[in-house]
């Protein structure tokens, strides 16, 4: 069936305000330090989503989307399509509101991230990456009683996001880069959506990964594009496209976007860990892997260090300094 498409647009200071303060008896306010690295021409900072009680930042557009609810409309429950971190916070979420949950996910997520959403009570229902895609985009909806929560284009989820980018210039008022990674977009709309309402100026630049760039691959074209999508250690970003309905709003809120090579991911996850003791996935660490090596990113640079759920097997890898093997 074709369901009734969510028209998304940039969320308001008034938004954001009223989704971080329905969120904060639920989440941290994370911090965000210095690197303290030995570069002549940047300072880097990490704002660690991964000290959210489910260890990445989608905690909070889940419980915006949820508490903006009528509760009868949760009456039946939630559903989510996710690649693994929305499922895990959308579960969270319905566990302390006492409503079932339901996730949509692809066999080859994280198992980190379906344990979790299965240990909070959540029914994790397996689908192919075609009908994922369909879902986010909204070209099909699952036959099912819960309400579908769109984890992109949910006008609550981009206020939830924009929490962050609140908390970043209350931290530091004016740093000259803010870095996020880019998957569906959502995160890159909240956050860029507070920068531009309190301090304009400030560059906000949208990360890929090498094995897709869909966000790049548009800016260049003037329009959405499809892209080659590269199976990867990284689940969290990359796609065949950017979703069309969210995308104008991307396109207008950043400065760019920035690709980072896999090699440069999993030395920038090592340096977490050896700088910080901090736990990062691939996604979530790839806006500190292009703070390391874009040439454009000077000065006080912000890196949304966005999720720390990863296989055990694959960090291993990770701190042996290989590439994990894509799965």
């Amino acid at each position: 069936m074709k369901p009734q498409r969510n028209q998304p647009r940039r969320p308001t200071m008034a938004e954001m305000a009223a989704a971080r303060e329905r969120i904060a008896p639920y989440v941290r306010r994370t911090p965000l330090i210095d690197l303290g690295l030995p570069l002549a021409d940047r300072r880097v900072f990490v704002k660690l989503e991964t000290l959210q009680p489910i260890g990445a930042f989608k905690l909070r557009p889940a419980l915006s989307a949820l508490l903006a609810r009528e509760r009868h409309a949760l009456a039946r429950g939630v559903a989510v399509a996710s690649s693994g971190n929305m499922a895990y916070g959308t579960a969270w979420a319905a566990r302390q509101l006492g409503i079932p949950m339901a996730a949509y996910m692809m066999a080859d997520a994280p198992l980190t991230k379906i344990e979790g959403v299965r240990r909070l009570g959540g029914d994790v229902r397996f689908i192919t990456g075609e009908t994922w895609w369909d879902y986010i985009t909204e070209e099909d909806a699952p036959d099912a009683p819960e309400l579908l929560i769109n984890p992109v284009t949910d006008n609550g989820v981009l206020a939830g996001n924009g929490s962050i980018g609140l908390e970043i210039l209350e931290d530091l008022p004016r740093p000259d880069w803010v870095l996020t990674p880019i998957g569906g977009g959502s995160l890159a709309t909240g956050i860029a959506s507070a920068i531009r309402a309190l301090q304009p100026g400030v560059k906000v630049l949208a990360v890929e990964g090498e094995h897709a760039v869909p966000a790049t691959a548009a800016l260049a074209a003037g329009g959405v594009v499809q892209v080659e999508a590269r199976n990867s250690f990284i689940k969290s970003i990359g796609g065949p496209s950017v979703v069309p309905a969210l995308w104008p709003i991307v396109r207008d809120l950043i400065d760019g976007t920035s690709v980072v090579t896999l090699a440069q991911v999993v030395e920038a996850m090592q340096l977490l860990f050896a700088k910080a003791k901090v736990v990062a996935e691939g996604a979530g660490a790839a806006s500190l892997a292009a703070a390391l090596h874009d040439p454009r990113v000077k000065g006080d640079v912000v890196c949304v260090i966005s999720g720390g759920n990863i296989d055990a097997a694959d960090y291993v890898s990770v701190l042996n300094g290989q590439v994990p093997v894509a799965r």
